[in-house]
């Protein structure tokens, strides 16, 4: 699998500068990973710090990875596109505007790579939940919903991830044509449970039931550092490159 190449690059092949918009516990994460890697954080943008976006230092960015919140992340991709610097964003709950960001990429030749996940096991929990939803698709006395635990600090519900599964779902399963939050009024609804709890770092579950028995399949992040390698691993992938990418570009899934 492409990953695996990836992650064997020599350290000192590639070597970036990264701005690292967003220093929250992600944040940290991904500083950690990147110096592992011989790059260089040349910035640290937090907070409500816009000024820092004119910082001379600005310049000589390579790539910004961004991890902030939905209120803040689409104006932060449009500062380091008027700077030219590409961007590697985990940030969700901003979605409506993903088509103006593809535009842009197309128009105005910027980089942006987005995932509402960046690793490596939830991505093949992705090819699980198609798979998994073509069999099912056979057997319409089983309804399926989808449940998302995350920690109390997460402010966006249901998590990104969880409505990627859900639209990659509904794309295939045929009993299913829009997700909805907590609960269906209808069978052609897909709902999307979230829970919030301390310190757990991400858990989605797909449920399959019926009268007689429940099918499931679970993902259990145990902690930040498969998303944080993700992340760093998307920033070498798009180094010198134009577009918009995600993670099946990267995984060549």
């Amino acid at each position: 699998m492409k990953i695996l190449h990836l992650h064997k690059i020599s350290k000192n092949q590639i070597k970036m500068k990264i701005a690292l918009i967003g220093y929250g516990k992600m944040g940290k994460e991904i500083e950690k990973i990147a110096l592992e890697r011989n790059h260089i954080i040349l910035m640290k943008i937090d907070g409500d710090k816009f000024d820092d976006f004119s910082d001379p230092k600005m310049q000589d960015v390579d790539v910004a990875i961004e991890f902030t919140q939905p209120e803040s992340a689409f104006n932060n991709y449009i500062k380091c596109f008027e700077a030219n610097i590409p961007v590697v964003s985990g940030t969700t709950g901003w979605l409506e505007k993903l088509p103006e960001i593809k535009n842009i990429c197309k128009n105005k030749h910027q980089t942006f790579f987005y995932s509402s996940n960046f690793s490596l096991g939830v991505n093949l929990f992705f090819k699980l939940n198609e798979y998994l939803a073509k069999l099912m698709n056979k057997y319409s006395e089983y309804n399926v919903s989808i449940t998302e635990t995350h920690h109390t600090e997460k402010k966006d519900a249901p998590s990104g991830t969880a409505i990627t599964l859900a639209e990659d779902l509904i794309n295939i399963y045929q009993g299913k044509t829009k997700w909805v939050k907590e609960t269906e009024i209808d069978c052609s609804e897909l709902a999307i449970k979230s829970l919030r709890k301390v310190n757990v770092p991400g858990t989605h579950t797909i449920s399959y039931e019926s009268n007689v028995d429940t099918i499931e399949i679970i993902h259990t992040a145990k902690n930040r550092q498969g998303l944080a390698l993700g992340t760093v691993l998307a920033a070498e992938f798009v180094f010198g490159k134009k577009g918009f990418f995600g993670m099946n570009d990267l995984l060549n899934l």
